[in-house]
């Protein structure tokens, strides 16, 4: 059985039975919660100090409680975290029991004014904003990667494709840029969800608040919480929160997955366009002359997962009456995976293109498909005044009977289709077709060297403001230190 300071688990006096094994198995939550020891921790500690504050319990208990649980934090620290083993129902209930062993009865005081209805909830919060804060670097570092990329295949062109279909010539920068554009949404949606998770829910208590005179405004400034809850019945019972980080994280991951069948298609021998380093490539044990995108492929298939895991809670949460429900425990082993595995696509995704090898032979043999340059084409119809959607038909009549030739028909065959055509082929380049586009969003160089700059001053200013955030954030080390 978990123990408490007096041997027993934390609502024992109620029965007059010891808990089935069956049913501790199924009901402790230590084996996936003991992640979040140094927010129960930190908000102990605040608590704690706050207890002492305002006079609710005596201020040598605070010192003692704060004190033992520092040394706990260190003892954690050594021991790599929290052993899956200890036989405690969850997180809370093994800081509360290994206080107590450390400073003795002034522990018990420590659950004055606070149930662990509001105490997860705060946990989980302070936890999320953690996330959050590595959600944002990450994604960040895949930005640099991918600016990185555009900056050193400046010049370099490729088709852009509709339908998995050759279409018009694009600069390969302006595709990279592309995924710096979903990328900045996905910080933003992060940046934005921070917000809306910044607020303390310590003080609810179980459900209805607390009889006691918290300051609960400077529990909330040592956590580094911008505001507290105003309704103690929806701070325990919300976990909007871990569905809005859940669905940024989906399509997050959807944006990784279509940049990864990108990758994977191009790395094909049907491409060609660029070639896996050996180190994020696999083999076959079969085929020797394979090499694989197994790390790209594994980036795709994990969306999957993240799109299931916001599902999941949402189904979970749609059915709960106010205010806490055991069913809100299953908020965690989930989106925990959902977090940890959107940390490492995010990671990889970079490594991959940072090391990735463009193979120009490729895409100068893709470019040289004079099929691109059909609009090219009807565009210079259009600017001799013929309206564009007559161009469209007659480009479209050529290319229906001599396909990829039609760049090289003498005049007097072009004069065929229309009098602006008799005196020739006008020159028609996949450079001049990018260098065409000369307008914002464009593919045009000038273009795409000005978007590349803006990224990058738009990625410093996200920098900046991780960096502030991460800042706010508390800390045992700093809760400790400060003065009574």
């Amino acid at each position: 059985m978990a123990e408490s300071l007096n041997g027993t688990t934390l609502y024992a006096a109620r029965f007059t039975k010891a808990q089935a094994a069956s049913v501790k198995a199924f009901n402790d939550s230590l084996p996936f919660d003991r992640r979040m020891v140094e927010e129960d921790i930190v908000g102990s500690i605040a608590h704690a100090r706050m207890l002492g504050r305002q006079g609710i319990i005596p201020e040598e208990d605070a010192r003692a409680i704060v004190g033992g649980l520092a040394r706990l934090y260190a003892e954690t620290a050594e021991q790599g975290g929290v052993s899956s083993d200890a036989d405690d129902e969850d997180i809370h209930s093994y800081v509360e029991r290994r206080l107590g062993q450390m400073v003795g009865q002034a522990a018990g005081r420590l659950h004055t004014a606070r149930s662990r209805n509001d105490q997860v909830a705060n946990d989980l919060r302070m936890w999320s904003r953690g996330a959050v804060c590595d959600g944002i670097g990450a994604a960040l570092a895949l930005q640099s990667a991918l600016l990185d990329r555009a900056e050193r295949d400046k010049g370099l062109i490729l088709p852009g494709y509709t339908h998995l279909q050759r279409g018009q010539p694009v600069l390969l920068s302006h595709h990279w840029l592309a995924y710096v554009e979903m990328l900045g949404r996905d910080v933003g949606r992060l940046e934005d969800l921070f917000e809306r998770m910044d607020v303390m829910a310590l003080g609810a208590g179980a459900l209805a608040g607390s009889p006691y005179p918290l300051d609960r405004e400077y529990a909330a400034t040592l956590l580094g919480f911008s505001r507290v809850s105003t309704n103690s019945m929806d701070a325990v019972a919300d976990r909007d929160f871990v569905v809005e980080h859940l669905a940024a994280l989906a399509l997050l991951a959807v944006h990784l997955s279509r940049l990864a069948e990108e990758l994977i298609l191009w790395s094909s021998a049907e491409f060609g366009f660029v070639e896996m380093d050996d180190a994020y490539a696999t083999g076959s044990s079969i085929m020797p002359q394979k090499k694989n995108s197994d790390v790209a492929e594994l980036v795709r298939g994990k969306a999957g997962t993240a799109i299931g895991t916001l599902v999941q809670m949402l189904v979970t949460l749609k059915g709960l009456p106010l205010t806490y429900n055991k069913d809100m425990q299953e908020d965690k082993v989930g989106y925990f995976r959902a977090v940890d595995e959107s940390q490492a696509c995010l990671q990889l995704s970079g490594e991959m293109i940072a090391t990735l090898r463009v193979r120009r032979e490729g895409l100068r043999a893709a470019v040289s498909d004079s099929l691109l340059l059909a609009t090219d084409l009807a565009d210079h119809l259009t600017r001799s005044g013929l309206p564009f959607r007559e161009a469209h038909g007659v480009v479209a009549a050529i290319v229906r009977d001599h396909g990829p030739g039609f760049t090289r028909l003498p005049a007097s065959e072009l004069g065929r289709y229309h009098a602006l055509l008799a005196d020739g082929m006008p020159s028609l380049t996949p450079r001049s077709s990018v260098q065409a586009r000369d307008i914002v969003g464009g593919t045009a160089p000038r273009q795409v060297a000005a978007a590349l700059r803006r990224s990058r001053r738009d990625h410093a200013q996200a920098v900046a403001r991780l960096e502030k955030r991460q800042a706010g954030l508390p800390s045992v080390e700093a809760l400790t230190a400060l003065p009574w």
